[in-house]
């Protein structure tokens, strides 16, 4: 058997332990009153036996190997919250906090316009899962099966929800897997900046797959700030869908920081005439790490603009993986795609995997795709040294100059703020 084969069967394998975890749970999960929720997951929980967690021989998966979800038998996280657990500081005025998946109210503030989902799934019959699918994505089908609480956040007609942070925090003192499920909508012209990170603590080895579900409704804007800072032993697998309306608009920015294994899957749909995108990001991956960054931009209106870029620092013996798909339906006519990656390597170890794609129906269309991977500018590295500056110091002043571009893009300022601190001094941290 090849390592490949080896690699795939173990991961079918390792779907069976999540499998028997849903039917323990079953009869103890959130929402196991309500009949529409409990026909869900075990739809969801059907879907995820019959696929499996995906492997390598997926297209969509070929550059990232799940195997190290077999390693370990996941656990369920320790109850109840310490309310003193230590936290960063805040990137927000107003914070909500779930710690090991659970939403705690003692750390959290109650002015933000979050609630915890698992106390209000009453409130979301047919809206849960209504951009989600499950029939060919494993992972969401999981999610879905044992999802046991996450952020809702509803927005009436005309309402500035203002800047929130989402905070998730993973006290990895034994291997855990949590499956959080986020629900957010936006009414017409109402609006939000939601700034999500999850942060690891500790030391073993830990399972964080969250959903997010964006419906964006006529003439709504969100800012979506993803800053994934787990554990250097954490698995991070997450999924966000947004559906967006006549003039609305997803603004994203995607920061992989941390994991041992990191994919974050982006799926968008530009349902209304004059909606838009932007599906920025960047990936800083050190040694022993894998980041994946995938997206799929789905332009089924005409009149829609789109951009993307997405840029990659890897050091050490490290792969990034970039995956990006445009898909234009034939009555999107009008329609202003673009996209580009770009991958910085720090090392000859390091591997760069850059996948662009453009499927196009319509006619009248302008859309460009593109990559490029390069090295550090020795001569510009030369100048700064020759000034006296150290040469950990000149390298990440160089790399941060490399993703200036990208974390620009965020207009809002709060969340820019956010994502420039994760950045700086990146390269001095994995030199240190």
């Amino acid at each position: 058997m090849t390592v490949l084969a080896e690699h795939n069967a173990l991961t079918e394998a390792g779907a069976a332990g999540f499998l028997q975890r849903f039917e323990g749970l079953r009869g103890r999960l959130p929402g196991r009153d309500l009949p529409w929720l409990a026909s869900l997951r075990d739809r969801a929980a059907e879907a995820f036996r019959a696929q499996g967690f995906p492997t390598r021989r997926v297209e969509a998966w070929k550059y990232t190997d799940l195997g190290p979800l077999t390693q370990s038998g996941f656990g369920e996280p320790l109850t109840p919250v310490d309310s003193t657990i230590e936290l960063p500081r805040a990137a927000a005025p107003r914070r909500v906090v779930f710690v090991d998946g659970r939403f705690s109210a003692e750390l959290s503030d109650p002015d933000a316009p979050v609630k915890s989902l698992a106390l209000h799934l009453r409130e979301v019959e047919g809206l849960l899962g209504s951009v989600a699918r499950i029939d060919d994505l494993p992972l969401v089908a999981l999610n879905t099966a044992l999802f046991e609480d996450g952020a809702l956040i509803d927005l009436a007609e005309g309402e500035d929800g203002g800047v929130v942070e989402l905070l998730s925090v993973v006290r990895a003192d034994r291997p855990v897997a949590l499956h959080p499920r986020h629900l957010v909508r936006l009414a017409p012209g109402s609006k939000l900046v939601l700034i999500e990170r999850a942060i690891g603590q500790g030391e073993s080895r830990y399972l964080h797959s969250p959903v997010l579900e964006f419906q964006v409704a006529a003439d709504a804007h969100v800012t979506h700030a993803r800053i994934q800072q787990e554990g250097r032993a954490g698995i991070h697998l997450s999924t966000v869908f947004a559906e967006v309306a006549e003039k609305g608009t997803y603004d994203s920015f995607l920061l992989h920081a941390g994991a041992k294994l990191a994919r974050a899957e982006a799926h968008v749909k530009l349902a209304g005439a004059f909606s838009a995108a932007h599906l920025n990001g960047a990936q800083l991956v050190g040694d022993g790490q894998h980041a994946d960054c995938t997206t799929f931009l789905d332009h089924a209106a005409p009149d829609c603009p789109s951009r993307q870029t997405v840029k990659t620092v890897l050091a050490g013996r490290s792969r990034g993986v970039f995956q990006g798909k445009i898909h234009v339906h034939q009555i999107a006519q009008r329609t202003d795609g673009y996209q580009m990656n770009q991958a910085l390597l720090l090392s000859e170890q390091a591997e760069m995997d850059a996948k662009p794609q453009l499927e196009i129906y319509a006619d009248d269309v302008k859309c460009s795709h593109g990559a490029t991977i390069g090295a550090l500018d020795e001569n510009q590295l030369f100048y700064l040294r020759s000034r006296g500056i150290p040469e950990a110091t000149a390298r990440s002043m160089l790399i941060e100059a490399f993703l200036q571009e990208a974390v620009e893009s965020v207009a809002d300022e709060a969340a820019r703020a956010a994502l420039a601190e994760a950045v700086a001094g990146w390269w001095e941290r994995m030199a240190a």
